[in-house]
Protein backbone atom coordinates (compact mmCIF):
# COMPACT_ATOMS: atom_id res chain seq x y z
CA UNK A 1 0.00 0.00 0.00
CA UNK A 2 1.51 3.26 -1.21
CA UNK A 3 1.21 6.18 0.54
CA UNK A 4 2.93 9.39 -1.33
CA UNK A 5 4.12 11.95 1.16
CA UNK A 6 6.11 14.20 -1.95
CA UNK A 7 5.22 16.38 -4.89
CA UNK A 8 7.80 14.49 -6.95
CA UNK A 9 6.44 11.25 -6.05
CA UNK A 10 2.36 12.77 -6.72
CA UNK A 11 3.63 13.96 -10.29
CA UNK A 12 4.95 10.53 -10.71
CA UNK A 13 1.66 9.11 -10.42
CA UNK A 14 -0.14 11.75 -12.20
CA UNK A 15 2.07 10.70 -15.26
CA UNK A 16 1.06 7.31 -14.91
CA UNK A 17 -2.78 8.10 -15.09
CA UNK A 18 -2.08 9.93 -18.62
CA UNK A 19 -3.99 7.98 -21.13
CA UNK A 20 -6.06 6.30 -18.94
CA UNK A 21 -9.30 5.98 -19.44
CA UNK A 22 -10.52 7.47 -15.81
CA UNK A 23 -9.30 8.00 -11.96
CA UNK A 24 -10.98 6.89 -9.08
CA UNK A 25 -11.09 9.63 -6.65
CA UNK A 26 -12.12 9.94 -2.78
CA UNK A 27 -11.21 12.50 0.24
CA UNK A 28 -11.24 11.98 4.20
CA UNK A 29 -11.76 15.20 5.53
CA UNK A 30 -12.59 17.06 9.03
CA UNK A 31 -15.36 19.72 9.52
CA UNK A 32 -16.40 19.35 12.84
CA UNK A 33 -14.31 22.15 14.09
CA UNK A 34 -13.94 24.37 11.08
CA UNK A 35 -16.19 26.48 8.18
CA UNK A 36 -14.47 24.72 5.57
CA UNK A 37 -13.51 21.48 5.47
CA UNK A 38 -9.97 20.06 6.01
CA UNK A 39 -8.43 18.12 3.38
CA UNK A 40 -7.22 15.16 5.27
CA UNK A 41 -6.68 12.55 2.73
CA UNK A 42 -7.18 11.75 -0.82
CA UNK A 43 -7.23 8.49 -2.18
CA UNK A 44 -6.55 7.71 -6.31
CA UNK A 45 -6.82 4.89 -8.24
CA UNK A 46 -6.09 3.40 -11.79
CA UNK A 47 -7.72 1.17 -13.89
CA UNK A 48 -7.05 -2.42 -12.37
CA UNK A 49 -8.42 -5.05 -9.87
CA UNK A 50 -6.25 -5.21 -7.10
CA UNK A 51 -3.90 -2.05 -5.11
CA UNK A 52 -1.36 -2.10 -7.09
CA UNK A 53 -2.14 0.65 -9.06
CA UNK A 54 -4.03 2.67 -6.10
CA UNK A 55 -2.17 5.21 -3.92
CA UNK A 56 -3.28 7.76 -0.60
CA UNK A 57 -2.11 11.31 -1.12
CA UNK A 58 -0.95 12.74 2.30
CA UNK A 59 -1.96 16.44 1.96
CA UNK A 60 -0.32 17.08 5.58
CA UNK A 61 2.90 15.93 4.59
CA UNK A 62 5.65 18.96 5.24
CA UNK A 63 6.28 20.43 1.55
CA UNK A 64 3.66 18.27 -0.77
CA UNK A 65 2.38 20.00 -3.54
CA UNK A 66 -1.28 19.00 -5.06
CA UNK A 67 -0.46 20.82 -8.12
CA UNK A 68 -0.16 17.65 -10.14
CA UNK A 69 -3.52 16.45 -9.61
CA UNK A 70 -4.77 19.21 -9.56
CA UNK A 71 -3.92 19.58 -13.49
CA UNK A 72 -4.71 15.94 -13.93
CA UNK A 73 -8.10 17.07 -12.93
CA UNK A 74 -8.28 19.82 -15.91
CA UNK A 75 -7.19 17.05 -17.98
CA UNK A 76 -9.71 16.51 -19.96
CA UNK A 77 -8.90 13.43 -21.52
CA UNK A 78 -9.49 11.11 -18.25
CA UNK A 79 -13.03 10.38 -16.49
CA UNK A 80 -12.57 11.43 -12.86
CA UNK A 81 -14.88 9.18 -10.86
CA UNK A 82 -16.40 9.99 -7.62
CA UNK A 83 -19.36 8.74 -5.50
CA UNK A 84 -21.70 11.59 -3.68
CA UNK A 85 -19.07 13.88 -5.27
CA UNK A 86 -20.25 16.78 -3.58
CA UNK A 87 -18.27 17.61 -0.71
CA UNK A 88 -15.39 16.35 -2.37
CA UNK A 89 -15.60 18.81 -5.20
CA UNK A 90 -16.28 21.84 -2.96
CA UNK A 91 -13.42 21.10 -1.15
CA UNK A 92 -11.10 20.97 -4.42
CA UNK A 93 -13.08 23.89 -5.39
CA UNK A 94 -12.37 26.04 -2.34
CA UNK A 95 -8.75 25.49 -2.44
CA UNK A 96 -7.74 25.55 -5.67
CA UNK A 97 -10.17 26.62 -7.75
CA UNK A 98 -10.87 23.84 -10.00
CA UNK A 99 -13.72 21.19 -10.51
CA UNK A 100 -12.72 18.22 -11.88
CA UNK A 101 -13.48 17.53 -15.34
CA UNK A 102 -15.03 15.17 -16.98
CA UNK A 103 -16.88 14.06 -14.10
CA UNK A 104 -19.04 10.81 -13.00
CA UNK A 105 -20.71 10.50 -10.07
CA UNK A 106 -21.42 7.06 -9.16
CA UNK A 107 -24.63 8.00 -6.65
CA UNK A 108 -26.35 9.95 -9.38
CA UNK A 109 -25.38 7.02 -11.91
CA UNK A 110 -26.80 4.37 -9.68
CA UNK A 111 -29.88 6.36 -9.05
CA UNK A 112 -30.58 6.76 -12.62
CA UNK A 113 -30.07 2.94 -13.30
CA UNK A 114 -32.27 1.63 -10.26
CA UNK A 115 -30.11 1.53 -7.34
CA UNK A 116 -32.95 3.84 -5.72
CA UNK A 117 -32.77 7.38 -4.13
CA UNK A 118 -29.48 8.57 -2.69
CA UNK A 119 -27.83 5.05 -2.70
CA UNK A 120 -24.84 4.50 -0.35
CA UNK A 121 -21.07 3.47 -1.49
CA UNK A 122 -21.44 0.47 0.83
CA UNK A 123 -24.40 -0.98 -0.49
CA UNK A 124 -23.09 -0.84 -4.30
CA UNK A 125 -19.76 -2.23 -2.97
CA UNK A 126 -22.40 -5.35 -1.76
CA UNK A 127 -24.44 -5.59 -4.92
CA UNK A 128 -21.79 -4.91 -7.93
CA UNK A 129 -18.61 -5.92 -6.64
CA UNK A 130 -19.96 -8.58 -4.15
CA UNK A 131 -17.67 -7.53 -1.33
CA UNK A 132 -17.89 -6.34 2.47
CA UNK A 133 -16.59 -3.08 3.44
CA UNK A 134 -14.35 -2.90 7.06
CA UNK A 135 -17.03 0.39 8.65
CA UNK A 136 -14.52 0.65 11.60
CA UNK A 137 -12.88 3.45 10.82
CA UNK A 138 -15.63 5.12 9.49
CA UNK A 139 -15.61 7.57 12.58
CA UNK A 140 -11.91 8.75 12.78
CA UNK A 141 -9.58 11.68 12.81
CA UNK A 142 -7.77 11.62 9.54
CA UNK A 143 -5.97 14.04 10.62
CA UNK A 144 -4.12 12.43 13.29
CA UNK A 145 -0.62 10.63 12.36
CA UNK A 146 0.44 8.49 11.56
CA UNK A 147 -2.46 7.10 9.82
CA UNK A 148 -3.07 2.93 11.26
CA UNK A 149 -2.68 -0.06 8.98
CA UNK A 150 -6.45 -0.50 9.15
CA UNK A 151 -7.06 3.31 8.54
CA UNK A 152 -4.88 3.02 5.37
CA UNK A 153 -6.97 0.23 4.52
CA UNK A 154 -10.09 1.70 4.89
CA UNK A 155 -9.48 4.47 2.80
CA UNK A 156 -8.06 2.81 0.05
CA UNK A 157 -11.21 0.42 -0.41
CA UNK A 158 -13.10 3.88 -1.22
CA UNK A 159 -11.83 4.33 -4.40
CA UNK A 160 -10.69 0.14 -5.48
CA UNK A 161 -14.12 -1.43 -5.49
CA UNK A 162 -15.18 2.27 -7.10
CA UNK A 163 -13.92 1.10 -10.49
CA UNK A 164 -15.54 -2.04 -10.39
CA UNK A 165 -18.75 0.16 -9.82
CA UNK A 166 -17.78 2.31 -12.55
CA UNK A 167 -17.49 0.07 -15.01
CA UNK A 168 -20.66 -1.90 -14.18
CA UNK A 169 -22.59 1.70 -14.31
CA UNK A 170 -21.45 2.71 -17.09
CA UNK A 171 -21.96 -0.19 -19.65
CA UNK A 172 -25.34 0.01 -17.55
CA UNK A 173 -25.88 3.75 -18.98
CA UNK A 174 -24.36 3.00 -22.66
CA UNK A 175 -26.99 -0.18 -23.06
CA UNK A 176 -29.85 2.19 -21.72
CA UNK A 177 -29.15 5.44 -23.45
CA UNK A 178 -29.16 7.21 -20.34
CA UNK A 179 -26.21 8.61 -20.35
CA UNK A 180 -27.74 12.33 -20.93
CA UNK A 181 -29.67 11.65 -18.01
CA UNK A 182 -26.82 11.55 -15.46
CA UNK A 183 -25.03 14.50 -17.48
CA UNK A 184 -28.12 16.58 -16.66
CA UNK A 185 -27.81 15.72 -13.15
CA UNK A 186 -24.12 16.35 -12.80
CA UNK A 187 -24.40 19.65 -14.24
CA UNK A 188 -24.80 21.02 -10.90
CA UNK A 189 -21.97 19.56 -9.43
CA UNK A 190 -19.93 21.46 -12.26
CA UNK A 191 -21.49 24.48 -11.56
CA UNK A 192 -19.02 26.78 -9.33
CA UNK A 193 -22.24 28.36 -8.01
CA UNK A 194 -23.04 25.18 -5.97
CA UNK A 195 -19.75 25.93 -4.04
CA UNK A 196 -20.26 29.89 -3.21
CA UNK A 197 -22.06 30.40 0.17
CA UNK A 198 -22.63 34.43 0.17
CA UNK A 199 -23.44 36.07 3.11
CA UNK A 200 -26.17 38.11 1.92
CA UNK A 201 -28.05 35.27 0.52
CA UNK A 202 -27.84 32.94 4.13
CA UNK A 203 -31.02 33.98 5.04
CA UNK A 204 -32.95 31.79 3.03
CA UNK A 205 -31.53 28.65 4.64
CA UNK A 206 -33.41 29.62 8.17
CA UNK A 207 -36.51 28.38 8.38
CA UNK A 208 -38.86 30.63 10.29
CA UNK A 209 -42.19 30.42 10.98
CA UNK A 210 -43.03 34.50 10.15
CA UNK A 211 -42.74 35.56 6.62
CA UNK A 212 -43.35 39.55 7.48
CA UNK A 213 -40.93 41.39 5.77
CA UNK A 214 -39.42 43.33 8.46
CA UNK A 215 -38.39 40.14 10.43
CA UNK A 216 -37.00 38.75 7.59
CA UNK A 217 -35.16 41.88 6.94
CA UNK A 218 -33.30 40.98 10.45
CA UNK A 219 -33.10 37.34 10.09
CA UNK A 220 -31.62 38.44 6.58
CA UNK A 221 -28.75 40.73 8.40
CA UNK A 222 -28.55 38.46 11.11
CA UNK A 223 -27.73 35.48 9.24
CA UNK A 224 -25.18 37.71 6.72
CA UNK A 225 -23.04 38.77 9.98
CA UNK A 226 -23.14 35.38 11.11
CA UNK A 227 -22.16 33.56 7.57
CA UNK A 228 -19.25 36.39 7.26
CA UNK A 229 -18.04 35.96 11.07
CA UNK A 230 -17.55 32.36 10.23
CA UNK A 231 -16.49 32.04 6.92
CA UNK A 232 -13.50 35.08 8.03
CA UNK A 233 -12.57 33.47 11.19
CA UNK A 234 -13.37 29.50 9.74
CA UNK A 235 -15.24 28.29 12.65
CA UNK A 236 -18.62 26.37 11.60
CA UNK A 237 -21.71 28.69 11.73
CA UNK A 238 -23.51 27.15 14.51
CA UNK A 239 -20.55 28.64 16.86
CA UNK A 240 -21.70 31.81 16.43
CA UNK A 241 -25.03 31.46 17.31
CA UNK A 242 -27.53 28.79 15.74
CA UNK A 243 -30.54 28.83 14.08
CA UNK A 244 -33.31 28.90 16.88
CA UNK A 245 -30.98 31.46 18.62
CA UNK A 246 -31.40 33.87 15.53
CA UNK A 247 -34.77 33.23 15.07
CA UNK A 248 -35.31 34.45 18.66
CA UNK A 249 -33.60 37.33 18.10
CA UNK A 250 -35.27 38.29 15.08
CA UNK A 251 -38.46 38.81 17.77
CA UNK A 252 -36.85 40.50 20.40
CA UNK A 253 -35.17 43.02 18.62
CA UNK A 254 -32.56 43.45 21.20
CA UNK A 255 -31.08 47.20 21.15
CA UNK A 256 -28.00 46.58 23.99
CA UNK A 257 -25.76 44.27 25.60
CA UNK A 258 -28.48 44.07 28.49
CA UNK A 259 -30.89 42.55 26.40
CA UNK A 260 -28.61 40.28 24.52
CA UNK A 261 -28.16 38.85 28.07
CA UNK A 262 -32.35 38.19 28.54
CA UNK A 263 -31.55 35.71 25.46
CA UNK A 264 -32.39 32.15 26.00
CA UNK A 265 -31.06 30.10 23.59
CA UNK A 266 -27.45 32.34 22.72
CA UNK A 267 -24.35 30.77 23.32
CA UNK A 268 -22.14 32.58 26.38
CA UNK A 269 -19.69 33.40 24.06
CA UNK A 270 -21.66 35.37 21.85
CA UNK A 271 -23.28 37.63 24.77
CA UNK A 272 -20.14 39.28 24.65
CA UNK A 273 -16.98 40.82 22.27
CA UNK A 274 -17.30 41.34 18.29
CA UNK A 275 -19.92 38.86 18.28
CA UNK A 276 -22.11 40.38 20.12
CA UNK A 277 -21.19 44.02 18.85
CA UNK A 278 -21.95 42.35 15.56
CA UNK A 279 -25.75 41.17 16.75
CA UNK A 280 -26.88 44.78 17.84
CA UNK A 281 -25.55 45.86 14.39
CA UNK A 282 -27.22 43.26 12.70
CA UNK A 283 -30.46 43.95 14.22
CA UNK A 284 -30.44 47.67 13.74
CA UNK A 285 -29.82 47.74 9.89
CA UNK A 286 -32.70 44.83 10.04
CA UNK A 287 -34.76 47.28 11.90
CA UNK A 288 -34.15 50.40 10.21
CA UNK A 289 -34.31 48.31 6.18
CA UNK A 290 -35.78 50.88 4.28
CA UNK A 291 -39.64 49.57 2.74
CA UNK A 292 -38.12 49.12 -1.03
CA UNK A 293 -35.25 46.97 0.25
CA UNK A 294 -37.00 44.31 2.31
CA UNK A 295 -37.21 41.12 1.51
CA UNK A 296 -38.83 39.79 -1.46
CA UNK A 297 -41.06 37.28 0.18
CA UNK A 298 -42.02 34.12 -2.59
CA UNK A 299 -45.59 33.67 -1.56
CA UNK A 300 -46.82 31.79 -4.60
CA UNK A 301 -45.86 28.50 -2.69
CA UNK A 302 -48.05 29.49 0.32
CA UNK A 303 -51.01 30.49 -2.06
CA UNK A 304 -50.69 27.67 -3.81
CA UNK A 305 -54.66 25.81 -4.53
CA UNK A 306 -53.46 22.31 -4.70
CA UNK A 307 -56.08 19.65 -6.31
CA UNK A 308 -56.06 16.90 -4.08
CA UNK A 309 -57.49 14.17 -6.03
CA UNK A 310 -55.18 15.49 -9.31
CA UNK A 311 -52.09 15.11 -7.07
CA UNK A 312 -52.89 11.65 -6.04
CA UNK A 313 -53.09 11.11 -9.52
CA UNK A 314 -49.73 12.30 -9.90
CA UNK A 315 -48.51 9.83 -7.42
CA UNK A 316 -49.79 7.37 -9.01
CA UNK A 317 -48.92 8.05 -12.44
CA UNK A 318 -45.14 8.52 -11.08
CA UNK A 319 -45.32 5.42 -9.10
CA UNK A 320 -45.80 3.91 -12.69
CA UNK A 321 -42.98 5.43 -14.61
CA UNK A 322 -40.49 4.55 -12.14
CA UNK A 323 -41.29 1.23 -12.51
CA UNK A 324 -41.49 0.91 -16.03
CA UNK A 325 -37.76 3.00 -15.86
CA UNK A 326 -36.21 1.65 -12.58
CA UNK A 327 -35.72 5.09 -11.75
CA UNK A 328 -35.49 6.32 -8.49
CA UNK A 329 -38.96 8.37 -7.75
CA UNK A 330 -37.39 11.68 -6.08
CA UNK A 331 -35.17 11.77 -8.83
CA UNK A 332 -37.92 12.66 -11.35
CA UNK A 333 -40.14 14.65 -8.83
CA UNK A 334 -40.57 15.16 -4.74
CA UNK A 335 -43.59 15.24 -3.46
CA UNK A 336 -44.07 18.96 -3.18
CA UNK A 337 -43.05 19.45 -7.16
CA UNK A 338 -46.30 16.87 -7.68
CA UNK A 339 -48.36 19.31 -5.70
CA UNK A 340 -46.93 21.98 -7.44
CA UNK A 341 -48.10 20.70 -10.63
CA UNK A 342 -51.15 20.16 -9.59
CA UNK A 343 -51.97 23.64 -8.43
CA UNK A 344 -50.83 24.59 -11.73
CA UNK A 345 -47.27 25.48 -11.34
CA UNK A 346 -45.42 24.82 -14.95
CA UNK A 347 -41.90 25.84 -13.42
CA UNK A 348 -40.63 22.72 -12.00
CA UNK A 349 -37.72 20.56 -13.00
CA UNK A 350 -39.99 16.99 -13.82
CA UNK A 351 -41.30 19.47 -16.68
CA UNK A 352 -37.53 19.59 -18.53
CA UNK A 353 -34.76 17.59 -19.62
CA UNK A 354 -35.33 13.53 -19.23
CA UNK A 355 -38.01 14.05 -16.88
CA UNK A 356 -40.18 15.55 -19.03
CA UNK A 357 -39.65 12.60 -21.62
CA UNK A 358 -40.32 10.03 -18.64
CA UNK A 359 -42.72 11.57 -16.74
CA UNK A 360 -43.53 15.14 -17.83
CA UNK A 361 -45.35 15.29 -20.63
CA UNK A 362 -47.95 12.83 -19.53
CA UNK A 363 -48.25 14.12 -16.42
CA UNK A 364 -49.53 17.58 -18.21
CA UNK A 365 -51.55 15.70 -20.45
CA UNK A 366 -53.41 14.10 -16.96
CA UNK A 367 -53.32 17.77 -15.81
CA UNK A 368 -55.25 19.03 -18.79
CA UNK A 369 -57.69 16.17 -19.15
CA UNK A 370 -56.37 14.68 -22.14
CA UNK A 371 -55.52 11.24 -20.78
CA UNK A 372 -56.39 8.76 -17.61
CA UNK A 373 -55.43 6.47 -15.54
CA UNK A 374 -56.03 2.83 -16.19
CA UNK A 375 -55.24 -0.76 -14.01
CA UNK A 376 -54.46 -3.45 -16.18
CA UNK A 377 -53.22 -6.79 -14.24
CA UNK A 378 -50.69 -5.36 -11.69
CA UNK A 379 -49.69 -2.24 -13.81
CA UNK A 380 -50.80 1.03 -14.33
CA UNK A 381 -51.52 1.71 -18.07
CA UNK A 382 -52.42 5.57 -19.60
CA UNK A 383 -55.67 5.84 -21.93
CA UNK A 384 -56.66 8.53 -24.15
CA UNK A 385 -59.72 10.72 -23.43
Amino acid sequence: MITITSTDDLAAFCARAKGQPYITVDTEFLRERTYYSKLCLVQLALPGRDDADAVLVDPLAEGLSLDPLIDLFRDESIVKVFHAARQDLEIFFVDHGVIPTPLFDTQVAAMVAGFGEQVGYETLVKRIAKQQLDKSSRFTDWSRRPLTQAQKTYALADVTHLRQIYEFLNRKLEETGRYRWVAEEIGTLMDPETYITRPEEAWKRVRTRSSSPKFLAIVRELAAFREDHAQTRNIPRNRVFKDDALAELASTKPQNMQDLGRSRLLLREARKGEIAEGILAAVKAGVNCPKEDLPKVDSGKEKLQVNPALADLLRVLLKAKTEDFGVASKLIAPAADLDALAAGQRDIPALSGWRREVFGEEALALCEGKIGLAVKGRSVKTIAL
